[in-house]
């Protein structure tokens, strides 16, 4: 049985049906999926979801599709890692990661919506879907649509990391390199949807594709015993994430899911050459001035978000905060999550754990509170950012003397053991 009812315009309110469609033609407002939640009262218990599937169709009651979940069998339900050490480190009592960098098939949060958009494609009649990339969704689509048998068309910038382009490639797609930012892309794109019949599942499909991300949302709550945390940092490119995190949250205390209700501060993190968001959140700003990405954070690089004003309104609705990085704080935010979890994520989880840093040290996150990292994506594909940042091997000849004196010279604690 369905509980979705409807779009319904963000601006203006104004209803429509449960098409391809993205913007209200009355105020050019973008479209948000809209549920039957006495319905769902009835029969959605925290029981019923725990013997559920694990992946991300535990949820399937509050996603956007009408029948049966064609994509995502194996997506979602990702750790959530209770992060001691790097608690200890960064000087807080209660930490945990969210970590989609192991998000099946392609090492991201993207696997969440694209399962989504694909299964709404398919009840919608497409048979091509198609999107505009930064690189992560770029790969769950050209995956996930590979299986599903759908056609694939894929738009990226020409200047994505090299391991994102063949973590594509190696799928078959029609893979689409344009000269521009993502930006420029994404234009070209709404030009494209408007001719071709295509299921482009961030333009005439993103109502559907968006709602994804509460699973991300979700998930966090369940795993902490049906509780929201006190903060949750979560980076931001077109702003989309932030909204539906907040929405999931929303959701499960509008259920009477949650144990109490929700007090979770957002708090919006952003790399310095791309920050329109988390810039209008620190200076108070009503407008979001667009930018000219400059970042080693690509996945982020969105200089005209298309949920900006939407984030920006969570962040300051729910008294959170926003963070603003260096490049280099990124790579040592990385190296850092490294370091102390073993988890290796993209430049957006530098850009969160860097912000998280900077956050905690001006107190805006509490020490004693409760927070969550959100980790999106896998480092294996933005090696390139910290190849010159890592150091490198210790080179030795095959014998024990070798070894013993380039290494263990060098490392007497070690030595001592």
């Amino acid at each position: 049985m369905s509980y979705l009812k409807g779009l319904r315009c963000r601006e203006c309110g104004r209803e429509y049906p449960k098409q391809a469609l993205y913007v209200c033609e009355y105020c050019f407002g973008s479209l948000e999926a809209v549920y039957d939640y006495d319905g769902i009262k009835k029969i959605l218990t925290r029981e019923k979801i725990i013997k559920g599937p694990k992946s991300l169709w535990r949820y399937r009651e509050l996603l956007p599709i009408d029948g049966n979940p064609s994509a995502g069998f194996y997506s979602g339900f990702t750790p959530l890692v209770k992060a001691d050490i790097l608690a200890r480190e960064l000087g807080v009592r209660e930490l945990y990661v969210k970590d989609d960098s192991v998000c099946h098939p392609t090492w991201s949060f993207k696997d969440r919506v694209v399962a989504v958009a694909l299964s709404r494609a398919r009840e919608l009649g497409f048979d091509t879907v198609a999107c505009a990339s930064t690189g992560n969704l770029a790969n769950s689509v050209a995956a996930n649509a590979a299986w599903a048998g759908f056609k694939r068309y894929i738009f990226i910038p020409a200047n994505l990391e090299k391991a994102k382009i063949i973590g594509t490639l190696v799928y078959l797609p029609n893979l689409i390199a344009v000269n521009g930012n993502y930006d420029d892309v994404n234009r070209l794109c709404a030009e494209i949807a408007a001719k071709y019949r295509w299921g482009f599942v961030n333009i005439n499909l993103r109502a559907y594709y968006a709602e994804g991300s509460k699973t991300f949302g979700f998930e966090i709550a369940e795993q902490l015993g049906w509780r929201a945390p006190q903060h949750i940092v979560a980076p931001a490119a077109s702003g989309s994430l932030i909204t539906k995190i907040w929405k999931a949250l929303k959701e499960f205390e509008k259920l009477g899911l949650l144990e109490s209700k929700v007090e979770t501060k957002i708090h919006c993190a952003q790399p310095e050459g791309c920050s329109p968001i988390s810039t209008a959140i620190q200076t108070g700003a009503e407008v979001i001035r667009p930018v000219k990405p400059s970042t080693i954070a690509k996945s982020l690089a969105i200089g005209n978000p298309a949920d900006g004003y939407y984030a920006k309104d969570v962040v300051q609705a729910s008294g959170g905060s926003a963070g603003i990085v260096s490049d280099e704080e990124i790579r040592e935010g990385i190296k850092l999550l490294a370091r102390t979890e073993g988890i290796f994520t993209e430049t957006a989880g530098g850009v969160t754990v860097a912000a998280a840093k900077k956050l905690i040290r001006e107190g805006k996150l509490p020490k004693e509170e409760s927070i969550v990292l959100a980790i999106t994506g896998s480092g294996l594909k933005t090696q390139e950012a910290i190849q010159d940042s890592v150091g490198q091997a210790a080179e030795i000849e095959a014998n024990l003397a070798a070894f013993e004196d380039k290494v263990m010279k060098k490392n007497p604690v070690a030595a001592g053991r």
